[in-house]
């Protein structure tokens, strides 16, 4: 793709190098824009600019293990400065709640998401990993052995529309026991410090879809 100027009505250059200068843009009359490619210093990372890769599910961590394409998705979007943060890893078996997202769970997984976390941080890319756990939004068939998701409730979510026009319906959950919480706080503790033997400084955790809490 060419990088030569072209005019613009309000006097900012369009070449493709300067989407990545940490600068705000200044229009013909003076006034700076919104600062979103201004540097941004958070915490003890510098961030060239403040637009963030956000999470998203991408459902191609097939065996719940990152893949080689994974590796390559994170690094297309990753330069100096640039905060990605990861898809959402399950903490558990039991937390699963959509095909082929990957987890942190077992050290096969650590070993796994390692060359991605790598090819990020070679490019100058802050990286953060997010875990989480379904809750009540989990069919049977992620669950092992087909058993009831687990919630804080037992109240069964309703069925709901996918991105290609199918129903999912949801199996009612089963209400965990007081006894059975600090299970789920180990597992998101034991899933924290895989993400930081694969080579993560921060984590984003979510507790989604009543696992603790009811609506």
């Amino acid at each position: 793709m060419s990088t030569t100027n072209t005019p613009d009505p309000e006097g900012r250059s369009n070449s493709h190098d300067d989407f990545r200068r940490p600068c705000c843009w200044k229009s013909s009359r003076g006034m700076e824009a919104t600062p979103l490619l201004s540097a941004h210093k958070m915490g003890e990372f510098n961030l060239t600019n403040r637009v963030v890769l956000a999470p998203l599910g991408r459902c191609r961590s097939y065996g719940s293990l990152p893949q080689p394409h994974n590796v390559l998705y994170y690094a297309q979007r990753a330069a100096q400065g640039v905060l990605l943060i990861a898809e959402a890893n399950t903490v558990s078996e039991t937390s699963r709640g959509y095909p082929h997202m990957p987890g942190l769970w077992s050290q096969e997984q650590v070993e796994a998401w390692k060359p991605v976390v790598d090819a990020v941080h070679a490019k100058g890319a802050v990286f953060f990993c997010q875990i989480w756990h379904h809750g009540r939004v989990s069919p049977p068939e992620f669950q092992p052995n087909g058993q009831a998701p687990i919630s804080s409730t037992d109240k069964q979510v309703t069925p709901q529309v996918s991105h290609d026009g199918s129903i999912l319906e949801f199996a009612a959950p089963r209400s965990l026991n007081t006894v059975e919480i600090p299970d789920i706080v180990n597992e998101f503790r034991i899933a924290a410090k895989n993400a930081i033997k694969a080579g993560n400084k921060i984590l984003n955790v979510v507790i989604s879809h009543t696992v603790t809490t009811p609506h």
